[in-house]
């Protein structure tokens, strides 16, 4: 049987943090748990900074708060895939319930 291969993809999104604490350890370690499933470069990008969504030290640069926009590109053949995960996390405010 033939695989059919994927192509090539750039994809970009965004998300909101809903979030009351914004982005701190928690929900900093919920991105890279699921930015690391997929093979895709992912970016994160807020104001002036570029990090790579499957570092902590990266995501926690951010230092977004409730309300921030948190544009996405991710780049790869999972990368809409990843994109969608990640907006979806974001609205499940990152699996964190205070």
């Amino acid at each position: 049987m033939e695989k059919k291969s994927q192509a090539f993809q750039i994809v970009k999104g965004s998300f909101i943090i809903k979030n009351d604490r914004g982005l701190h350890t928690r929900p900093s370690t919920e991105i890279v748990r699921c930015s690391t499933a997929f093979k895709s470069e992912i970016v994160f990008v807020y104001q002036k900074h570029r990090v790579n969504a499957k570092s902590i030290l990266g995501v926690l640069m951010l230092a977004a708060e409730k309300g921030a926009k948190i544009r996405i590109e991710a780049r790869g053949r999972d990368a809409a895939a990843a994109v969608e995960s990640l907006i979806q996390l974001a609205e499940n405010r990152f699996n964190i319930h205070y």
